[in-house]
């Protein structure tokens, strides 16, 4: 007759089952009754971290250390502590961290060659340097690290040192050869050879790599990986933000503001139970479909809630001043964060550079970030990048005077953002190839353009985007007495604060319907935003 399992062997079964709710109700039970060994400990700490209980872990980790001290394992005693200092910096303990950081050097002082400890050490440090702008530097330690890693055959390690590498590879400017360490390190991921945290901080890292480089194939190939590795593991909290707020940017991409929207609020969500990483994220997702759609002072709101994390909401924040008709702050926000800027992150904000110098007049300023922004593009670049590159380029050419050139590159440009399933992009490429004909004084094609841009963006609820193209069109905003009795009807709805699905269901019409009027609406009071309609309506008496 066999023993019964303990609550220890329960423990260990279901942290291999990835069942991580009861396997701390076991391993924590097995502690009380009779303690557990460091390594032990060690599967608590990081069961609670996956759990998001960010506070418990920390105890955990401290305690496992701890005990490697007690048996004289100085070795796992500073790898214990080189996790906390990754933890702890996470949570915005720097201090603590450093503390900790400190405690692991001095361990590993008279240490006769290298551990896998000090290879873990590398780690914080070399993601330090990133942050800090250095990724050259950042580089040389994360290499250090994965020759450690192989050395002593630590596939975590091995995983990390490649992860930074490849990350910093992309920083610098060089996607391809990135992205190629990137793919490499995935593999050992999906192939279940690094331990959970690892592998969770790694896919939501080559994703963020992904979204640098603009590789829309890469990040929809492993954006669905990172859904079912989070699917697989149903309790999990940890990660679980962070991929909801990346599925979130492909939606808006790809048009489905309503669900994109939903999916950024879930990762809020995430972030209440335990996954802080998720913040920026979720909140910047949720600025961006809100500025889009005209809740200007939500949009804003949300910007103000990502920025909270210290990292700065651009280029969505610089666009919503141009949409308040803040031009000079816009101008200031942009060049502040191109200076700022790793080479790779320049690339990401060259598009939206572009389009604010040329609001701000500066067509000088404008064709200098567009010349950045093409010059190292060829025909066989990733769809994403000659996307943007065409359309600023059509922008830029018409700004110059050259309207049939920008027509081309609108037309090119219209193209490859509709392969890529990029509708409000496309309208855009439609905007200014109504623009260009216009001025080649083709009146009935300039006319068809703006109509098709106006029917998508009003499809998509981009309210500011279709007045914006009305206008362009001839209908100029003529108050209160242009507009329908149905307009008046749904801006009273507007005014009540009622989104486009409620105004549909309230007056029996289609939500595109309901966004068509909207747009209409705003074209004809000349304003940007639902709630500039609102506060005009009620300062000019319209509704009471």
């Amino acid at each position: 007759m066999t023993a019964p399992d303990t609550a220890l062997d329960l423990g260990r079964s279901a942290y291999s089952e990835r069942r991580w709710r009861d396997a701390l109700e076991c391993l924590v039970r097995a502690d009380a009754e009779g303690g557990l060994p460091p390594q032990d400990i060690e599967l608590v700490a990081s069961v609670a971290m996956l759990l998001g209980l960010n506070a418990e872990s920390v105890e955990y980790l401290n305690r496992a250390h701890d005990e490697y001290l007690t048996l004289g394992d100085t070795n796992s005693a500073a790898r214990c502590a080189a996790w906390l200092v990754m933890f702890l910096m996470d949570m915005g303990e720097y201090s603590l961290g450093q503390g900790w950081l400190a405690r692991a050097k001095h361990l590993l002082e008279g240490s006769v060659g290298p551990s896998a400890a000090e290879g873990y050490l590398l780690i914080p440090a070399g993601l330090g340097l990133l942050r800090a702008g250095d990724p050259q530097a950042g580089h040389g330690l994360f290499s250090r690290a994965l020759e450690i890693g192989s050395l002593f055959h630590d596939r975590d390690l091995q995983a990390m040192g490649q992860l930074g590498m490849g990350t910093s590879q992309v920083s610098l400017g060089h996607a391809d050869d990135g992205l190629e360490l990137l793919d490499e390190v995935m593999v050992s991921v999906t192939a279940g050879e690094v331990s959970p945290i690892p592998a969770g901080i790694i896919y939501c890292a080559v994703l963020g790599s992904c979204r640098l480089a603009q590789d829309v194939r890469r990040a929809h190939e492993w954006t669905a990986a990172l859904e079912r590795w989070c699917g697989d593991r149903p309790d999990m909290v940890m990660f679980s933000g962070q991929c909801q707020a990346n599925r979130a940017e492909l939606l808006i991409l790809h048009g489905a503001w309503n669900e994109a929207l939903s999916v950024a609020r879930a990762a809020e969500g995430r972030i209440r139970k335990g996954d802080p990483d998720a913040t920026f994220g979720s909140w910047y997702q949720q600025g961006e479909v809100l500025r889009l759609t005209g809740w200007l002072d939500d949009a804003e709101r949300a910007y103000a809630k990502a920025a909270e994390t210290g990292f700065e909401p651009v280029p969505g924040i610089a666009y919503l001043h141009l949409v308040q008709h803040k031009v000079a702050q816009a101008k200031n926000t942009m060049r502040r964060a191109l200076a700022g800027a790793d080479p790779a992150n320049r690339r990401r904000l060259l598009p939206a550079a572009v389009d604010i110098e040329l609001a701000a007049g500066d067509v000088a300023a404008a064709r200098a970030a567009l010349d950045e922004l093409s010059a190292p593009l060829h025909s066989t670049s990733r769809p994403l990048e000659l996307a943007l590159a065409s359309l600023a380029s059509a922008a830029v050419l018409l700004a110059e005077g050259h309207p049939v050139a920008s027509l081309q590159a609108s037309r090119k440009a219209w193209r490859i953002w509709y392969s890529l399933e990029a509708p409000y992009q496309a309208a855009r490429c439609r905007v200014l190839a109504g623009r260009a004909c216009a001025a080649m004084g083709d009146t009935d094609s300039a006319a068809m353009e703006f109509e098709a841009a106006t029917a998508e963006f009003a499809d998509l609820g981009a309210t500011p985007a279709a007045a914006e193209v009305l206008e362009l069109a001839g209908e100029k905003p003529k108050g209160q007495s242009s507009l329908s009795a149905r307009e008046m009807e749904v801006l009273r709805l507007v005014a009540d604060g009622l989104a486009n699905k409620a105004i549909a269901r309230e007056l029996y019409l289609s939500e595109k319907t309901v966004a068509r009027h909207v747009s209409n609406i705003l074209s004809k009071l000349a304003v940007p935003s639902r709630a500039a309609a609102t506060s005009y309506a009620f300062e000019h008496g319209l509704i009471h």
